[in-house]
Protein backbone atom coordinates (compact mmCIF):
# COMPACT_ATOMS: atom_id res chain seq x y z
CA UNK A 1 0.00 0.00 0.00
CA UNK A 2 1.41 3.13 -1.05
CA UNK A 3 2.63 5.87 1.89
CA UNK A 4 0.00 8.87 2.14
CA UNK A 5 0.89 11.90 0.82
CA UNK A 6 2.28 14.59 2.33
CA UNK A 7 1.08 18.34 2.21
CA UNK A 8 3.30 21.26 2.43
CA UNK A 9 4.07 22.34 5.70
CA UNK A 10 5.81 25.49 7.23
CA UNK A 11 6.29 26.47 10.86
CA UNK A 12 7.01 29.38 12.72
CA UNK A 13 8.17 28.16 15.61
CA UNK A 14 9.71 29.58 19.54
CA UNK A 15 10.88 26.46 20.14
CA UNK A 16 11.15 22.58 19.39
CA UNK A 17 8.44 20.53 19.12
CA UNK A 18 7.50 17.95 21.80
CA UNK A 19 6.99 14.55 20.02
CA UNK A 20 3.46 14.62 20.35
CA UNK A 21 2.69 17.67 18.71
CA UNK A 22 4.83 16.55 15.86
CA UNK A 23 3.06 13.23 15.29
CA UNK A 24 -0.32 15.24 15.33
CA UNK A 25 1.34 17.63 12.75
CA UNK A 26 2.24 14.53 10.31
CA UNK A 27 -1.12 13.11 10.49
CA UNK A 28 -2.40 16.05 9.96
CA UNK A 29 -0.49 16.70 7.03
CA UNK A 30 -1.25 13.24 5.60
CA UNK A 31 -5.24 13.71 5.67
CA UNK A 32 -6.88 13.68 2.40
CA UNK A 33 -7.41 16.88 0.91
CA UNK A 34 -5.00 19.08 2.71
CA UNK A 35 -3.20 21.24 0.98
CA UNK A 36 -0.86 23.09 3.26
CA UNK A 37 -0.51 22.98 6.69
CA UNK A 38 1.27 26.68 8.34
CA UNK A 39 2.62 26.03 11.97
CA UNK A 40 2.01 28.89 14.44
CA UNK A 41 4.88 29.69 17.27
CA UNK A 42 2.06 29.35 19.90
CA UNK A 43 1.36 25.64 18.95
CA UNK A 44 0.45 23.41 21.42
CA UNK A 45 -1.15 19.55 21.74
CA UNK A 46 -5.18 19.67 21.77
CA UNK A 47 -7.94 16.69 20.90
CA UNK A 48 -7.73 15.52 17.43
CA UNK A 49 -5.98 18.76 15.85
CA UNK A 50 -2.97 21.03 17.45
CA UNK A 51 -4.22 24.83 18.42
CA UNK A 52 -1.92 26.93 16.46
CA UNK A 53 -2.37 25.37 13.21
CA UNK A 54 -3.58 26.62 10.18
CA UNK A 55 -5.27 24.40 7.36
CA UNK A 56 -5.79 24.98 3.45
CA UNK A 57 -8.04 22.16 1.51
CA UNK A 58 -9.31 22.28 -1.48
CA UNK A 59 -13.05 20.82 -0.76
CA UNK A 60 -12.81 18.65 2.61
CA UNK A 61 -14.13 20.79 5.54
CA UNK A 62 -12.38 19.55 9.33
CA UNK A 63 -14.44 20.61 11.88
CA UNK A 64 -11.50 19.62 14.38
CA UNK A 65 -9.14 21.88 12.58
CA UNK A 66 -11.47 24.87 13.83
CA UNK A 67 -12.47 23.35 16.99
CA UNK A 68 -15.38 23.41 19.18
CA UNK A 69 -15.27 27.20 20.27
CA UNK A 70 -15.94 28.21 16.96
CA UNK A 71 -15.48 32.24 16.68
CA UNK A 72 -13.67 32.45 19.81
CA UNK A 73 -11.56 35.36 19.36
CA UNK A 74 -10.11 38.95 21.08
CA UNK A 75 -12.00 42.69 20.73
CA UNK A 76 -9.08 45.45 21.58
CA UNK A 77 -11.10 49.15 22.40
CA UNK A 78 -9.20 51.99 24.04
CA UNK A 79 -10.62 54.65 26.70
CA UNK A 80 -10.28 58.23 27.40
CA UNK A 81 -8.56 58.50 30.41
CA UNK A 82 -5.04 57.49 31.65
CA UNK A 83 -4.63 53.73 33.05
CA UNK A 84 -2.62 55.43 36.15
CA UNK A 85 -6.04 56.14 37.77
CA UNK A 86 -6.36 52.46 38.70
CA UNK A 87 -3.02 52.78 40.93
CA UNK A 88 -5.37 53.46 43.77
CA UNK A 89 -6.38 49.88 45.38
CA UNK A 90 -9.37 51.20 46.61
CA UNK A 91 -10.55 52.39 42.97
CA UNK A 92 -9.14 48.91 41.40
CA UNK A 93 -10.94 46.79 43.58
CA UNK A 94 -14.08 48.90 42.77
CA UNK A 95 -13.78 47.86 38.82
CA UNK A 96 -12.65 44.55 39.24
CA UNK A 97 -15.66 44.01 41.84
CA UNK A 98 -18.19 45.80 38.82
CA UNK A 99 -16.45 43.74 35.93
CA UNK A 100 -17.58 40.67 38.20
CA UNK A 101 -21.10 41.99 38.40
CA UNK A 102 -21.44 43.01 34.86
CA UNK A 103 -19.60 39.56 33.20
CA UNK A 104 -20.27 36.37 35.25
CA UNK A 105 -18.54 33.26 34.04
CA UNK A 106 -22.47 31.72 33.33
CA UNK A 107 -25.63 32.82 34.09
CA UNK A 108 -28.43 30.32 35.46
CA UNK A 109 -31.40 32.79 35.41
CA UNK A 110 -32.81 33.26 32.22
CA UNK A 111 -34.34 36.88 33.37
CA UNK A 112 -30.56 38.42 33.89
CA UNK A 113 -29.67 37.63 30.08
CA UNK A 114 -28.94 40.31 27.82
CA UNK A 115 -30.70 41.01 24.54
CA UNK A 116 -28.60 39.41 21.57
CA UNK A 117 -29.20 40.99 18.56
CA UNK A 118 -32.20 40.05 15.71
CA UNK A 119 -29.05 38.99 13.23
CA UNK A 120 -27.66 36.69 16.02
CA UNK A 121 -31.47 35.29 16.89
CA UNK A 122 -33.05 35.29 13.47
CA UNK A 123 -30.67 33.45 11.58
CA UNK A 124 -31.84 29.88 10.87
CA UNK A 125 -29.90 26.92 11.81
CA UNK A 126 -29.16 23.87 9.88
CA UNK A 127 -31.52 21.47 12.95
CA UNK A 128 -33.97 22.12 15.55
CA UNK A 129 -31.20 20.14 17.75
CA UNK A 130 -29.49 23.41 16.84
CA UNK A 131 -32.13 25.79 17.46
CA UNK A 132 -33.39 24.20 20.77
CA UNK A 133 -29.32 24.55 21.91
CA UNK A 134 -30.30 28.48 20.88
CA UNK A 135 -32.86 28.92 22.87
CA UNK A 136 -31.92 27.25 25.69
CA UNK A 137 -27.73 27.84 26.40
CA UNK A 138 -27.64 30.67 24.24
CA UNK A 139 -30.28 32.95 25.75
CA UNK A 140 -28.11 32.74 29.28
CA UNK A 141 -24.75 32.30 27.63
CA UNK A 142 -24.95 35.59 25.87
CA UNK A 143 -22.62 38.01 26.92
CA UNK A 144 -20.83 35.87 29.25
CA UNK A 145 -17.14 35.11 30.05
CA UNK A 146 -16.81 31.67 30.51
CA UNK A 147 -13.42 29.92 32.07
CA UNK A 148 -10.17 28.91 31.60
CA UNK A 149 -8.15 31.22 29.49
CA UNK A 150 -10.96 33.63 28.77
CA UNK A 151 -10.58 36.99 30.43
CA UNK A 152 -11.22 41.00 30.54
CA UNK A 153 -8.08 42.78 30.96
CA UNK A 154 -7.35 46.54 31.60
CA UNK A 155 -4.72 47.53 30.14
CA UNK A 156 -1.71 50.31 29.56
CA UNK A 157 -0.16 51.26 26.15
CA UNK A 158 3.17 53.10 25.71
CA UNK A 159 1.56 56.16 26.56
CA UNK A 160 -0.27 55.53 29.63
CA UNK A 161 -3.72 55.19 27.87
CA UNK A 162 -6.57 52.48 29.33
CA UNK A 163 -7.41 50.02 27.07
CA UNK A 164 -9.81 46.71 27.68
CA UNK A 165 -8.51 43.55 25.95
CA UNK A 166 -10.85 40.88 26.10
CA UNK A 167 -11.23 36.73 24.68
CA UNK A 168 -14.37 34.65 24.80
CA UNK A 169 -16.15 32.88 21.99
CA UNK A 170 -19.15 30.80 20.95
CA UNK A 171 -19.66 28.80 24.37
CA UNK A 172 -21.69 26.17 24.44
CA UNK A 173 -23.15 27.09 21.30
CA UNK A 174 -19.68 26.29 19.57
CA UNK A 175 -19.66 22.99 20.76
CA UNK A 176 -22.84 21.98 20.04
CA UNK A 177 -22.55 22.89 16.57
CA UNK A 178 -19.14 21.03 16.26
CA UNK A 179 -20.38 18.28 17.83
CA UNK A 180 -23.74 17.67 15.41
CA UNK A 181 -22.10 18.35 12.54
CA UNK A 182 -18.99 15.73 13.74
CA UNK A 183 -21.70 12.90 13.91
CA UNK A 184 -22.62 13.59 10.17
CA UNK A 185 -18.85 13.73 9.28
CA UNK A 186 -16.94 10.90 7.53
CA UNK A 187 -14.50 9.12 9.00
CA UNK A 188 -10.69 9.77 6.96
CA UNK A 189 -8.14 8.11 8.80
CA UNK A 190 -7.38 8.28 12.32
CA UNK A 191 -10.02 10.14 14.72
CA UNK A 192 -10.34 12.44 12.01
CA UNK A 193 -13.55 13.31 9.79
CA UNK A 194 -14.52 15.76 7.41
CA UNK A 195 -17.68 17.22 5.29
CA UNK A 196 -17.68 17.81 1.70
CA UNK A 197 -18.08 21.81 0.69
CA UNK A 198 -19.77 20.57 -2.17
CA UNK A 199 -22.82 18.60 -0.60
CA UNK A 200 -25.69 19.73 1.81
CA UNK A 201 -23.98 18.36 4.71
CA UNK A 202 -21.43 20.70 4.43
CA UNK A 203 -22.86 23.81 4.00
CA UNK A 204 -25.04 23.02 6.57
CA UNK A 205 -21.71 23.24 8.66
CA UNK A 206 -20.48 25.80 6.95
CA UNK A 207 -23.51 28.26 7.94
CA UNK A 208 -23.63 26.89 11.21
CA UNK A 209 -20.63 27.61 12.11
CA UNK A 210 -20.63 31.07 10.15
CA UNK A 211 -23.51 31.70 12.87
CA UNK A 212 -21.43 30.96 15.62
CA UNK A 213 -18.29 32.99 14.52
CA UNK A 214 -21.31 35.84 14.84
CA UNK A 215 -22.38 34.99 17.80
CA UNK A 216 -19.31 34.83 19.65
CA UNK A 217 -18.70 38.73 17.75
CA UNK A 218 -21.81 40.16 19.19
CA UNK A 219 -21.35 38.78 22.67
CA UNK A 220 -17.70 40.39 22.96
CA UNK A 221 -19.43 43.13 21.83
CA UNK A 222 -21.79 43.07 24.14
CA UNK A 223 -19.13 42.34 27.30
CA UNK A 224 -17.06 45.09 26.12
CA UNK A 225 -20.16 47.56 26.18
CA UNK A 226 -20.86 46.16 29.77
CA UNK A 227 -17.61 46.84 30.98
CA UNK A 228 -17.70 50.18 29.38
CA UNK A 229 -20.47 51.09 31.73
CA UNK A 230 -18.73 49.83 34.86
CA UNK A 231 -15.63 52.46 33.86
CA UNK A 232 -18.18 54.93 33.64
CA UNK A 233 -19.50 54.83 36.81
CA UNK A 234 -16.27 54.59 38.33
CA UNK A 235 -13.42 56.05 36.59
CA UNK A 236 -16.04 58.50 34.31
CA UNK A 237 -14.02 57.08 31.38
CA UNK A 238 -15.60 56.84 27.79
CA UNK A 239 -14.98 53.92 25.63
CA UNK A 240 -13.37 55.35 21.86
CA UNK A 241 -15.02 52.89 19.56
CA UNK A 242 -13.28 54.21 16.89
CA UNK A 243 -10.24 52.35 17.39
CA UNK A 244 -11.69 49.23 18.57
CA UNK A 245 -10.13 46.09 16.73
CA UNK A 246 -11.69 42.51 16.38
CA UNK A 247 -10.26 39.53 15.38
CA UNK A 248 -11.25 35.66 15.94
CA UNK A 249 -9.11 32.75 15.86
CA UNK A 250 -11.24 29.28 15.63
CA UNK A 251 -13.02 29.37 12.07
CA UNK A 252 -12.74 27.82 8.93
CA UNK A 253 -13.22 30.05 5.25
CA UNK A 254 -12.86 29.85 1.82
CA UNK A 255 -10.21 32.54 0.57
CA UNK A 256 -7.47 33.12 -2.54
CA UNK A 257 -4.28 31.94 -1.58
CA UNK A 258 -1.48 32.24 -5.28
CA UNK A 259 -4.61 32.13 -7.35
CA UNK A 260 -6.16 29.07 -5.95
CA UNK A 261 -9.68 29.20 -3.61
CA UNK A 262 -9.21 27.11 -0.15
CA UNK A 263 -10.77 26.55 2.71
CA UNK A 264 -8.57 27.89 5.20
CA UNK A 265 -9.12 26.15 8.63
CA UNK A 266 -7.15 28.20 11.55
CA UNK A 267 -7.59 26.92 15.16
CA UNK A 268 -6.15 28.71 17.49
CA UNK A 269 -4.62 31.24 14.61
CA UNK A 270 -5.44 34.67 13.64
CA UNK A 271 -5.82 35.95 10.11
CA UNK A 272 -3.30 38.38 9.19
CA UNK A 273 -3.61 40.04 5.29
CA UNK A 274 -1.30 43.10 4.53
CA UNK A 275 -2.25 45.89 6.55
CA UNK A 276 -4.58 43.78 8.99
CA UNK A 277 -4.95 45.15 12.32
CA UNK A 278 -5.07 42.36 15.10
CA UNK A 279 -4.65 41.39 19.08
CA UNK A 280 -2.30 38.85 20.19
CA UNK A 281 -2.26 38.61 24.23
CA UNK A 282 0.44 37.35 26.50
CA UNK A 283 -0.81 35.43 29.58
CA UNK A 284 -2.13 37.17 32.65
CA UNK A 285 0.64 38.89 34.10
CA UNK A 286 2.80 39.45 30.66
CA UNK A 287 2.35 42.07 27.38
CA UNK A 288 0.42 41.93 25.19
CA UNK A 289 0.25 43.62 21.52
CA UNK A 290 -1.25 44.85 18.33
CA UNK A 291 -0.11 43.53 15.21
CA UNK A 292 -0.18 44.85 11.97
CA UNK A 293 -0.25 41.93 8.99
CA UNK A 294 2.04 41.33 7.00
CA UNK A 295 0.32 38.64 4.22
CA UNK A 296 2.93 35.88 4.52
CA UNK A 297 1.64 33.42 2.12
CA UNK A 298 3.71 30.17 3.40
CA UNK A 299 1.61 30.98 6.88
CA UNK A 300 -1.83 31.83 4.69
CA UNK A 301 -1.57 35.11 6.09
CA UNK A 302 -1.76 34.17 9.57
CA UNK A 303 -0.64 34.44 12.61
CA UNK A 304 -0.60 33.02 16.27
CA UNK A 305 -3.36 33.94 18.29
CA UNK A 306 -1.49 34.49 21.47
CA UNK A 307 1.54 32.96 23.74
CA UNK A 308 0.05 29.32 23.77
CA UNK A 309 0.52 26.95 26.57
CA UNK A 310 3.78 25.62 27.37
CA UNK A 311 2.05 23.00 30.39
CA UNK A 312 -0.88 21.50 30.13
CA UNK A 313 -3.53 22.15 32.79
CA UNK A 314 -3.01 19.41 34.67
CA UNK A 315 0.59 19.37 34.55
CA UNK A 316 0.20 23.19 36.03
CA UNK A 317 -1.83 22.08 38.83
CA UNK A 318 1.01 19.50 39.45
CA UNK A 319 4.32 22.61 39.43
CA UNK A 320 2.45 25.88 39.96
CA UNK A 321 2.42 26.84 43.63
CA UNK A 322 0.07 29.78 44.89
CA UNK A 323 3.51 31.19 45.79
CA UNK A 324 4.45 31.29 42.01
CA UNK A 325 0.61 32.74 41.10
CA UNK A 326 1.45 36.16 43.42
CA UNK A 327 5.00 36.60 42.17
CA UNK A 328 4.17 36.35 38.66
CA UNK A 329 1.58 38.51 39.10
CA UNK A 330 3.17 41.48 41.21
CA UNK A 331 1.89 44.70 39.99
CA UNK A 332 -1.26 43.17 38.14
CA UNK A 333 -4.82 43.60 40.06
CA UNK A 334 -6.66 40.35 40.25
CA UNK A 335 -8.75 38.51 42.51
CA UNK A 336 -6.54 37.10 44.69
CA UNK A 337 -9.32 35.22 46.56
CA UNK A 338 -9.09 32.71 43.32
CA UNK A 339 -5.27 32.45 43.27
CA UNK A 340 -5.58 28.51 43.89
CA UNK A 341 -8.51 28.25 40.82
CA UNK A 342 -6.28 30.61 39.03
CA UNK A 343 -3.28 28.13 39.31
CA UNK A 344 -3.03 26.47 35.44
CA UNK A 345 -3.42 29.98 33.96
CA UNK A 346 -0.49 31.48 35.78
CA UNK A 347 1.86 32.91 33.28
CA UNK A 348 4.58 30.32 33.66
CA UNK A 349 1.97 27.89 32.24
CA UNK A 350 2.32 29.75 28.65
CA UNK A 351 5.24 30.48 26.06
CA UNK A 352 6.94 33.64 26.61
CA UNK A 353 4.83 35.99 24.56
CA UNK A 354 7.74 37.98 23.65
CA UNK A 355 9.71 34.77 22.05
CA UNK A 356 6.52 33.84 20.00
CA UNK A 357 6.62 37.35 18.72
CA UNK A 358 10.03 36.98 18.07
CA UNK A 359 9.80 33.53 15.72
CA UNK A 360 6.95 35.20 13.24
CA UNK A 361 8.59 38.29 12.66
CA UNK A 362 7.67 37.58 8.63
CA UNK A 363 4.09 37.16 9.93
CA UNK A 364 3.27 40.42 11.79
CA UNK A 365 5.08 43.48 13.17
CA UNK A 366 4.08 44.76 16.71
CA UNK A 367 2.23 48.52 16.59
CA UNK A 368 1.32 48.43 19.88
CA UNK A 369 2.47 46.81 23.24
CA UNK A 370 0.30 46.92 26.41
CA UNK A 371 1.00 45.75 29.82
CA UNK A 372 -1.62 43.97 32.20
CA UNK A 373 -3.19 46.71 34.81
CA UNK A 374 -6.20 44.39 35.67
CA UNK A 375 -7.34 40.99 35.08
CA UNK A 376 -10.42 39.21 35.61
CA UNK A 377 -11.16 35.55 34.80
CA UNK A 378 -14.48 33.48 35.48
CA UNK A 379 -13.94 30.78 37.91
CA UNK A 380 -16.67 28.51 38.32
Amino acid sequence: MPEPSRSTLRSWLAGPLGADVAAALDRLRTAPDVQHVAVMPDVHLAADVCVGVVVATSHLIYPQAVGSDIGCGMLAVAFDTDAGRLADPRMAAGVLAGIGRAVPPARRNRESALPQPVHVTEAPLSHPCLEAARRREGAVEFATLGSGNHFVELQADQDGRLWLMLHTGSRALGQAVRNHHLERAEGVGGALKALDARTEAGQAYLADASWARRFAHASRTAIAQEVGKVLLASLNAHACWETAIAVDHNHVALEQHEGRELWVHRKGAMRARTGEIGVLPGSMGTPSYHVEGRGESGALCSSAHGAGRLMSRSAARRHVTLKDVSQQMRGVWYDYRHADDLRDEAPSAYKDIRAVIRAQHDLVKVTRTLRPVLNYKGVR
